[in-house]
């Protein structure tokens, strides 16, 4: 296979190196994930109130970009989208590469994320939202009060793992030519001849990376989520547990009704 004996001392060696690109891979990660939220929510829209043709769209979207590798994604947004927008005589050729990495992997992420905030919010009982209207409250403070808390607690996991998924999908950006990590762990490697020193190097950083941010997540989702454990909180979806909304009969039950013993 080629290169140099194992020596664990280049692993030692490279890791500080590989660290020099993580800002890098970081921003990428970041820049992704603020416009996979944007994208996501603005495609979960139509199919929440399933807005003619809108809503066919944002599945047509969802569809793609879930059902077609990263990879591929990537090379037909570098090579192909400057190529489409020739057509329109706008010249992106001096666009920087990052530019499309980050907008490849932000709608990437923005069709998971626009199932994630759709399934959420389907999720939370009609019937707690009724309540809350019988309650007097208004729809946004039903859905600020009622659906948003218990939505952001089914979604915020999901979200989470679509973070640390983001992270380890960044090691495809060197393909288009970007030296983070992976890039830089490849030219390392064929420098030195010490592939496996190099490989192992930048999956212990990863690893590392990955828990870090695993651990700052948890932490961030059980501050963000804590009221769902206490349920004391005025609004809280548990005090609406319990509570059924009042239904005007109609006007045959009424009639039936009056005819009651």
């Amino acid at each position: 296979m080629g290169g140099l004996p194992f020596d664990f001392a280049y692993v030692i060696d490279f890791i500080p190196k590989l660290l020099g690109t993580l800002g890098l891979t970081l921003r990428i990660v970041a820049g992704s994930l603020l416009l996979g939220l944007l994208a996501g929510l603005l495609a979960a829209l139509p199919r929440l109130y399933r807005i003619p043709v809108l809503a066919q769209l944002s599945q047509l979207y969802a569809s793609f970009f879930r059902g077609t590798p990263i990879l591929i994604q990537l090379f037909l947004f570098y090579y192909g989208l400057p190529e489409l927008l020739k057509l329109a005589h706008v010249d992106v050729s001096k666009t920087p590469v990052l530019v499309f990495v980050i907008l490849t992997y932000g709608l990437h992420t923005g069709a998971y994320v626009s199932e994630t905030i759709r399934a959420s919010i389907q999720a939370v009982d009609r019937g707690q939202v009724e309540a809350a209207y019988t309650v007097g409250m208004t729809g946004v403070q039903a859905f600020r009060r009622i659906v948003a808390p218990q939505a952001l607690a089914i979604a915020v996991p999901v979200l989470s793992n679509l973070t640390l998924a983001l992270l380890k999908d960044t090691s495809l950006a060197f393909t288009l030519g970007v030296m983070e990590m992976t890039g830089k762990s490849q030219t390392l490697a064929s420098l030195t001849q010490h592939f496996a020193e190099a490989y192992l190097a930048l999956a212990l950083v990863y690893f590392v990376v990955a828990f870090v941010l695993e651990k700052l997540m948890k932490l961030g989702e059980r501050r963000l989520l804590r009221h769902e454990r206490s349920g004391d909180e005025p609004g809280s979806p548990r005090r609406f547990a319990g509570l059924r909304p009042s239904v005007r009969p109609s006007p045959i039950q009424e009639l039936k009704g009056g005819n009651a013993p």
